[in-house]
């Protein structure tokens, strides 16, 4: 029977290098599939663990309110024996409280199921093991990671800008008591006219206790400049995004077929100023006296 000339060693050798790499792909979305069913079941358990623990907490402190009931209505109509009229009002409202913290408790523990607090755990533990071998296991290629890096990339803009209003939020919120408390306690001193233990002496204690622990925490905590830094980082990866997206600054060299190229300088130039915030973020952790970070925030 002749030959066909298709049936050579490259011919066959390409179609299996074809099928060993078809193999793969379905091997890695078998493992992708399984990865993804672990983390749903994982945080599925996750919500029931921390929802059962809330009910078992919920029902110790009705259990606990009622033991105090009927052991306060105990112990208060022994001391009152002689008196009905001096008891029984107590009696009754430590009865009631009784009856609704067991009802409570009761409630609660028609609603907690069949399945027991250190099952869930148990079975939590045993699906984050599963999780983290199978994670172990699976290694996806570098483009893959620097691709999903790439996605990660708005929700780390989106964090720090949200971290910046806070900070900021807080910073205003001190300044501003402490400016109002100044300014009061001046108000308040000026009114007071006689050495006595007035209303303007504990007013000026209040205030002035109010605007030196808002000061110190301003001082301390640095919300401002946390502000600031955070700001300015977010502001300096959305810059890198939308330069990479729209190939201009040190984007603008690569082609199309350079793309894996220029998704390399990305997470590199990115990680740089992450890496950059967290330097600055352990700088205003340090004392004052140690280390001051580099760029200092404008004036407020």
């Amino acid at each position: 029977m002749p030959r066909s000339p298709d049936d050579d060693a490259r011919s066959r050798l390409n179609d299996a290098e074809e099928q060993l790499s078809a193999d793969q792909r379905e091997a890695a979305d078998n493992e992708r599939a399984t990865l993804r069913n672990l983390r749903h079941v994982v945080r599925n358990l996750e919500r029931g663990v921390t929802r059962r623990r809330r009910k078992v907490l919920w029902q110790c402190v009705m259990l606990l309110i009622a033991a105090g009931s009927f052991l306060t209505g105990a112990i208060w109509t022994a001391l009152s024996w002689g008196s009905p009229s001096a008891f029984v009002r107590v009696d009754i409202v430590c009865g009631a409280l009784l009856l609704l913290s067991g009802a409570a408790a009761w409630q609660v523990e028609r609603g907690r199921g069949s399945v027991s607090l250190a099952d869930l755990e148990e079975a939590l533990d045993t699906n984050r093991d599963s999780l983290r071998f199978q994670s172990a296991l699976y290694h996806p290629t570098v483009r893959e990671r620097r691709s999903l890096y790439r996605e990660d990339v708005a929700g780390v803009i989106e964090q720090h800008r949200d971290d910046s209003r806070k900070y900021r939020l807080i910073h205003n919120t001190l300044q501003n008591l402490i400016m109002i408390g100044s300014a009061s306690t001046t108000v308040v001193a000026a009114l007071d006219t006689r050495n006595q233990f007035t209303w303007q002496n504990i007013t000026i204690v209040a205030i002035g206790f109010t605007v030196t622990l808002a000061a110190a925490f301003t001082g301390y905590y640095k919300y401002r400049e946390r502000s600031y830094f955070l700001l300015q980082t977010a502001d300096a990866i959305e810059e890198e995004a939308n330069a990479f997206t729209l190939g201009v600054g040190p984007y603008s060299d690569f082609d199309v077929d350079q793309e894996q190229q220029a998704l390399k300088l990305f997470t590199q130039r990115v990680e740089d100023n992450r890496n950059e915030q967290r330097r600055r973020q352990q700088q205003l952790d340090q004392p004052a006296d140690q280390a001051a970070p580099s760029g200092q925030p404008p004036a407020a």
